[in-house]
């Protein structure tokens, strides 16, 4: 977004991280503690947003993965998944909406996963929670189009992160990708940048798999 000329807000809890990327992105980013699942962080953010000058796109990309099998997914676990995948991608949609409307419209970007189109052995926690990204993703495209706020869904395969190495086997997994090669970061951030750009005026509910060809074995 920066390289393409745009100003953006970055927001995590790791903020160690976050100060840095904002520092090496210069003027054109600013950087705020942001828990996704407390409603009073997301309000801060926006009012970051609003000072200067308006909002025009979201992407919800907070992630939270710890696979287990069922026999070891207890309730906290799955909470935690709750918390950060589903709950904070729905507080996102809910009070980022009214801004970016009141800024003449624009979009918002929800990071799914391929392991919310297909079956995720060993990962029931997460998986749901995908699974319900996209669910929220097609209610918030019906209701928000209106207002001239796009709602689209990404779904990366197995990309080149920490988080993916999380995963046992991934190695067996990246070898049976279709295109030979786990994802980089650039190859997901590609389509992002698209959704959120006016190319992509007339595209709203989609979902898009990034996934190297995964989803047609």
């Amino acid at each position: 977004m920066v390289a393409e000329g745009g100003r953006v807000i970055i927001g995590d809890v790791a903020e160690a991280e976050g100060a840095a990327l904002a520092a090496e992105l210069g003027q054109a980013a600013a950087f705020i503690r942001h828990d996704v699942a407390e409603p009073a962080d997301w309000r801060s953010m926006l009012d970051l947003a609003e000072r200067l000058g308006g909002l025009h796109g979201l992407v919800n990309n907070a992630g939270y993965f710890q696979p287990r099998p069922i026999a070891e997914t207890d309730a906290a676990l799955l909470e935690r998944h709750f918390r950060v995948n589903q709950l904070g991608t729905f507080l996102g949609i809910k009070y980022s909406a009214p801004l970016i409307a009141q800024s003449g419209g624009g979009s918002i970007v929800n990071i799914s996963s391929v392991a919310g189109m297909r079956s995720a052995p060993g990962a029931i926690a997460y998986s749901s929670t995908k699974w319900a990204v996209r669910g929220i993703s097609k209610a918030a495209a019906a209701e928000l189009a209106p207002t001239k706020v796009r709602v689209n869904c990404v779904c990366p395969g197995l990309v080149k992160t920490s988080m993916a190495y999380e995963m046992p086997g991934v190695d067996r997994f990246a070898a049976m990708i279709p295109l030979g090669r786990m994802a980089e970061v650039g190859d997901v951030a590609g389509m992002v940048l698209f959704l959120l750009s006016d190319e992509a005026a007339y595209i709203t509910g989609a979902e898009i798999a990034v996934d190297g060809g995964t989803l047609v074995l």
